[in-house]
């Protein structure tokens, strides 16, 4: 496996490609929008997410949909919403392929998690899962960072090394349920914690939330046939962690000016997607066959969509029947 073609420009997606191509790999950076294309091949940077962050010299970039089918492993970074539109229009180039998936939610109104989308769209593809705890920032500009990739088959452990550098240090794992169910849901914990903090409710709140919604995500995922040590590891704890401790987070970023009263609840960061904002609503739609109880993402995709204020919140989850943490 050599040739790797990166399925959209966003942050996250455009990092990986600079990070890949830097370590020498034949990598193209594939984009539907031919003015972007054209922008950056003359550009050499992303300008509009990574604009400090020049191209190196054998990444590629194109809108070409024959791109696709001339890859050999193709890294889909297109957001969770869009991910069905992205794979129904190019099915015929991504069947086969090993695909894997670099978006983080869970799909409106179907409730499924990235990898159930595309193994019943594309049920003859190998796929992974590239998940944890990574600002596209840090990984395009080199900084050291470990992530989780969730395959399985005997190919794992090349698209392992294949997907490695200096810099970005990938562990293998098999559960892919749980590697994304952890991706996913800590988006929505990192808005409640950045509203906790732009209402200055304090650190201490901080913690509490964080805390009870990564015992959410434990039930859930455990209940859904992931092993706990995953949410434990890089796509669990570690992805929590640093989503919901930093305002280089978009999710946590859009919280604490909701918090704060600086947007309302549908407002948009120009810095890209904000993946838990969709997340929040569908992982009660993903939760609710499973009987798990969600207290505190429930709470959040209620002041997400304007159903309950955020003095009601607190006090909704502060005045819950009192019981054992375990």
């Amino acid at each position: 496996m050599s040739r790797i073609v990166v399925a959209g420009g966003g942050a996250f997606g455009t990092a990986l490609a600079v990070t890949l191509a830097r370590a020498g790999r034949d990598v193209c950076l594939w984009l539907r929008d031919v003015a972007a294309t054209e922008k950056m091949q003359v550009a050499r940077k992303n300008t509009r997410y990574l604009p400090g962050c020049p191209f190196p010299d054998g990444l590629r970039v194109s809108h070409d949909a024959a791109t696709l089918k001339q890859a050999e492993v193709i890294l889909i970074a297109v957001p969770t919403q869009s991910l069905r539109g992205f794979v129904q229009q190019h099915q015929g180039a991504l069947a086969g392929k090993t695909c894997v998936l670099c978006c983080k939610g869970i799909e409106k109104g179907s409730g499924l998690l990235p990898p159930d989308l595309l193994r019943m769209l594309l049920p003859d593809a190998g796929i992974a899962v590239l998940t944890g705890p990574g600002f596209a920032s840090e990984i395009a500009t080199g900084h050291p960072t470990a992530l989780t990739l969730a395959s399985i088959g005997p190919q794992a452990a090349a698209l392992q090394t294949l997907l490695s550098t200096g810099t970005l240090r990938l562990y293998l794992s098999d559960d892919l349920t749980g590697a994304a169910l952890g991706g996913a849901l800590k988006n929505v914990v990192a808005i409640g914690c950045g509203i906790t903090i732009g209402a200055g409710l304090g650190e201490s709140a901080r913690a509490a939330l964080m805390t009870r919604g990564y015992a959410e995500i434990r039930r859930l995922a455990v209940d859904m046939g992931a092993r706990p040590d995953t949410l434990s590891g890089l796509s669990g704890v570690g992805d929590l962690a640093l989503t919901c401790g930093s305002d280089k987070s978009r999710n946590f970023s859009l919280g604490y000016r909701l918090g704060a009263g600086r947007i309302d609840r549908h407002g948009q960061q120009s810095s890209g997607t904000v993946e838990g904002m969709a997340t929040a609503q569908a992982s009660l739609t993903l939760a609710q066959p499973h009987g798990i109880e969600m207290p505190v993402a429930e709470t959040i995709a209620r002041v997400l969509d304007g159903r309950l204020a955020i003095p009601e919140a607190v006090n909704l989850l502060l005045t819950r029947p009192l019981r054992s943490e375990v």
